[in-house]
């Protein structure tokens, strides 16, 4: 029953198969072999694939199945139309394009499973990139608040400095009137006299200004600090809006320039396992010396084909005497006189229709 199974795979003809020895029988049953586990190879790569896209399973498997089947198929086709003839090189001419669809399905299939097998490695290589995505979507959001960041604290510390700048005038009135009083400056008297007095309600009158410059600095300056904290939660909110956009940077394509960034050589290695898989059987039957099958299949078409040109020459055959004949019939009828003066006859009276109706058109234009 396996046997069977595997030579319907190869695509062979199983009534001729029959009537052939055992071991081409084998041969054609190890085809067919090759044949249904490159599908099943098939079905699990485009599952996988499918997966790390859709991340369902179900889905996965039923576009799996669909695609192995599509692969057995064309695999079945390839193999069942290459015909055994007497030149190899017609042979090779033959199968060079299905040599070149299964090295296609062989890179198609290969993909998704080298993905699967170097799956830690290419682990390694997103986390790595998510990393840098993450830096630089960082430096980038912060290049946005930049300036509004720059701004707020440059008006804070202009605040600041004007208060600073206050304060140390208020400082210096303070030591003058202290200075004039103690009589170690200005008028050099010692005691609290009339410029005393004026000394000390200058730096009242400025102390009184600065402490108006606190309170409206103050007030600014908490404001700006407050759209500084508003600023960073703004970016630390598009930072946890945008993140979840790069931890899912994990898909098909992702996982596809991750493993170009692997070693080559692995990935190389399990490509020419496929390429061997998906074209063994191709090379079987080009390198199977012509087998009884092989006889058999083209003693079946040719005797078919001979038939056909049969018919075909017959059908010729019989045209051109068929021509002969009715040219030979018409040449004999048109030498009787009958038919001469009937067909005379005919033409006299339509001529005379044309007449009649050419006077009748002309009459009544006028």
């Amino acid at each position: 029953m396996l046997k069977k199974f595997f030579i319907i795979c190869s695509g062979a003809d199983i009534d001729i198969l029959s009537h052939c020895s055992n071991g081409e029988q084998n041969k054609y049953a190890g085809i067919g072999a090759t044949v249904f586990f490159t599908a099943v190879m098939a079905f699990i790569a485009c599952s996988y694939a499918l997966y790390t896209v859709f991340d369902n399973g179900y889905m996965a498997i039923g576009f799996g199945l669909i695609w192995g089947l599509l692969i057995f198929n064309l695999d079945r086709f390839i193999v069942s139309t290459i015909k055994k003839r007497n030149r190899f090189s017609n042979e090779l001419l033959q199968a060079s394009p299905r040599l070149v669809l299964a090295i296609i399905i062989a890179v198609v299939i290969s993909k998704p499973l080298e993905l699967k097998i170097f799956e830690k490695e290419i682990n390694q290589v997103l986390l790595e990139q998510k990393n840098e995505l993450t830096l630089a979507n960082q430096n980038q959001i912060a290049e946005q608040y930049a300036p509004g960041f720059s701004k707020l604290e440059q008006d804070i510390s202009d605040l600041q400095a004007q208060i600073d700048t206050k304060e140390s005038e208020v400082n210096a009135l303070y030591s003058i009137y202290i200075s004039e009083a103690e009589g170690t400056a200005g008028t050099e008297r010692l005691g609290k006299g009339p410029v005393y007095k004026e000394k000390r309600d200058k730096h009242d009158a400025a102390l009184a200004a600065l402490q108006l410059l606190k309170s409206e600095n103050k007030a600014k300056i908490e404001i700006a600090e407050n759209q500084i904290a508003q600023l960073k939660l703004d970016y630390a909110s598009q930072i946890s809006t945008t993140q979840p956009i790069i931890d899912g940077f994990d898909g098909l394509m992702a996982r596809v320039n991750a493993l170009g960034q692997l070693p080559w050589l692995p990935s190389f290695f399990i490509l020419l396992l496929f390429l061997a898989v998906e074209t063994s059987p191709i090379f079987a039957k080009l390198l199977s010396p012509k087998g009884e099958y092989d006889y058999k299949l083209e003693d079946a078409e040719t005797a078919i084909k001979t038939w056909v040109e049969q018919k075909l020459n017959e059908r010729k055959i019989l045209l051109t005497t068929d021509l002969v004949l009715n040219n030979n019939i018409y040449r004999d009828i048109s030498e009787e006189d009958e038919l001469y003066n009937y067909k005379r006859k005919k033409a006299r009276e339509l001529m005379q229709l044309q007449a009649d109706a050419f006077f009748e058109h002309q009459k009544n234009a006028l």
